[in-house]
């Protein structure tokens, strides 16, 4: 058509300009399983006109095949996306979706409700900003509907829809509506929630979710969407203090040194001052670069690269800052975590902590309780397991910049990772400081671990003995130890046994406590080692975690891992203390190789074939290996 062709670009430009000017809210549904969540976010997209003609032939086709509905639109299929939801009717995993309406455009998380799946529902909702509760109004609030509304407050979330659902099927009855209201707000004030407006919906019928419903002309609130287009989100982000990780020193030539990372809150332009908190140092901004040109002002959400004026100490992990309001710098802090991971949580063991752009060794150092979310009572525990929430000290090795989740969502969240298999094993959110990191610092001393050594005439190291109850590992660490005494070696052996009788006897055998077990031995080894001792450590230290960890708190080169290979039969076989039998009965729970794992060395220093070598042989390879590897003189 020549009368339209010239005006396609502009219209398609002011179109694309509109676009770009609407606001992004992004939200989620939850609650309990089949409250309409899936299809209420179906109702959404199909009244929003976002439906294409295949989507539409598809949807048709499987709601008569796999439908809810009898044949008609089942709109929950719309999300649902996974074989197995389709199949049981429920939501699995976290389905995200876009649309959008003239006012604003929305991506919605469709979170799961059962409980096993809470992980995934916390995931869905770390980066939301509004949340929808979805309540069947014929069972009212359930468990999870409380346990998914803690987890929401939990994660800074403070704008909640209450959508009281299925109303068709309680003959749209406003005493059932009032009664559900009632309970869930006596429920959410003791929660962090800002604002909850409840509303009467048929996300199956379409009532108040686009339009008013005709059914409801007790109801004077607002629909579903008429709020989702309106509610007033400070994604004050941007009036926070500026924040921004770094992640990257970009230093392409001699003349050229800025740190580029995306802006986690607030504003920066060109002569602000801003410090690097690790140091207290602060410099001004001279310019504020991007692929596309200089700018003079950056906020949440861009990418960039700040030059300064100063040359400041600043790497990989950084959290620039503004230099009127600082972050807390600590290497302690209290956090709400929830444990993502079929394994529980063992206090004491090291974990890696990533928080933006830095990730640092870190342990919990004590859990304090943990939370029944359904009741918000506090538990006592000594671990977590899968999808439980608890609230723990936590210890780095190094301190970072942080603020409390609360103040800003962006820099005081982190998760945790297993160190041998990445996987992420939990979620955290900071809740503020632990006022010991503030009193307690390094005292330096004169006397060091070289001058020690040195009047001794020797090199301190870890001998560390691991292997099967039975395997040997006493026997040949004492004559081991008999033969570096002999040849004038300052030595200590601390043998699990022993150690039980004093140290450590407040410890049982669970495996929170075998960690905690090696944890104590390990620090202990690492002080006789600055004494300048050669250390002889002789425990079963079934887990590759904590050998691990005993192996970082000494220098490279001053810890040898010595396997004992005894196989389980012959360990059995030499079992003089009656173990074994004892465990075999059922009369020793939590022992190693039976009902509690052992995991053997990936790549030990020293090996021992229990099974072939005499506790004489042994001794003569491990002393061998030391002379060869220089930390002893040759005999």
């Amino acid at each position: 058509m020549p009368g339209t062709s010239n005006t396609i670009p502009q219209d398609i430009a002011a179109y694309l300009k509109t676009q770009e000017e609407k606001t992004l809210l992004r939200f989620i549904t939850c609650g309990s399983v089949d409250d309409g969540k899936s299809t209420l976010i179906g109702r959404l997209l199909w009244d929003s006109k976002l439906i294409f003609e295949d989507q539409l032939a598809t949807l048709q086709a499987d709601s008569k095949r796999v439908g809810t509905q009898g044949g008609d639109i089942d709109y929950a299929l719309l999300v649902d996306g996974l074989q197995a939801e389709r199949e049981q009717g429920i939501t699995i995993d976290v389905a995200y979706r876009f649309f959008s309406t003239d006012k604003r455009k929305f991506i919605v998380a469709d979170t799961p409700g059962h409980e096993q799946y809470t992980r995934n529902m916390a995931t869905g909702a770390s980066t939301a900003s509004l949340a929808i509760v979805m309540v069947d109004a014929r069972k009212g609030v359930l468990t999870q509907t409380m346990r998914h509304s803690y987890l929401v407050s939990l994660l800074g979330i403070t704008h909640v829809i209450l959508a009281i659902n299925k109303m068709d099927l309680v003959e749209y009855s406003q005493a059932t509506y009032s009664t559900i209201k009632t309970s869930y707000e006596q429920f959410a004030t003791n929660l962090n929630f800002q604002e909850v407006v409840c509303i009467p919906v048929s996300a199956l019928r379409g009532d108040n979710i686009f339009h008013r419903s005709p059914h409801t002309d007790w109801f004077h609130g607002p629909t579903i969407m008429g709020h989702l287009e309106t509610v007033d989100i400070q994604s004050d982000v941007s009036q926070k203090p500026f924040r921004m990780p770094v992640q990257w020193v970009n230093r392409p030539n001699l003349d050229f040194r800025g740190f580029s990372g995306t802006i986690a809150s607030g504003q920066v332009r060109p002569g602000d001052i801003i410090v690097a908190p690790s140091s207290g140092k602060t410099s001004q901004v001279t310019r504020i670069v991007t692929y596309d040109g200089d700018l003079d002002s950056a906020e949440t959400g861009q990418s960039v690269t700040l030059l300064l004026q100063d040359e400041i100490d600043i790497s990989r992990g950084e959290l620039l800052s503004a230099a009127q309001a600082r972050p807390t710098t600590a290497d302690q802090f209290e956090a709400t975590i929830i444990w993502m991971h079929d394994g529980p949580l063992l206090p004491g063991r090291k974990y890696l902590l990533k928080a933006g752009t830095r990730t640092i060794p870190a342990q919990i150092s004590e859990l304090k309780y943990k939370v029944n979310v359904n009741t918000l009572e506090h538990l006592a525990s000594k671990t977590l397991k899968l999808n439980e929430v608890g609230i723990c000290n936590i210890s780095l090795d190094h301190p970072i910049s942080f603020d409390p989740y609360r103040d800003n969502r962006q820099t005081g969240a982190f998760i945790l990772i297993d160190h041998y298999t990445n996987a992420t094993i939990a979620a955290g959110v900071i809740d503020f400081a632990l006022r010991r990191a503030d009193n307690i610092h390094w005292q330096s001393v004169e006397i060091h671990k070289d001058a020690r050594a040195t009047l001794k005439g020797q090199k301190p190291f870890i001998l560390w003995f691991t292997g099967l109850s039975g395997a040997g590992k006493s026997t040949v660490a004492n004559m081991v130890e008999k033969k570096l005494h002999s040849l004038g070696r300052h030595t200590y052996l601390l043998d699990g046994d022993n150690v039980r009788h004093g140290l450590n006897r407040d410890l049982g055998f669970t495996d929170v406590d075998r960690v905690e077990n090696i944890r104590r031995v390990a620090e202990t080894a690492k002080l006789m080692v600055d004494a300048g001792l050669i250390v002889l450590v002789s425990f079963i230290s079934p887990f590759r975690s904590e050998r691990e960890m005993a192996r970082m708190l000494v220098d490279e080169g001053e810890f040898l891992e010595v396997f004992i290979d005894t196989p389980l039969e012959i360990c059995e076989l030499r079992d003089v203390k009656g173990l074994y039998k004892k465990a075999r009965a059922g009369q020793l729970k939590n022992f190693t190789g039976i009902d509690s794992p052992y995991e053997r060395p990936d790549d030990a220093e020293i090996t021992i074939e229990g099974a072939t070598q005499t506790a004489e042989q042994a001794t003569l390879t491990i002393v061998k290996a030391l002379e060869t590897q220089g930390l002893i003189p040759s005999s």
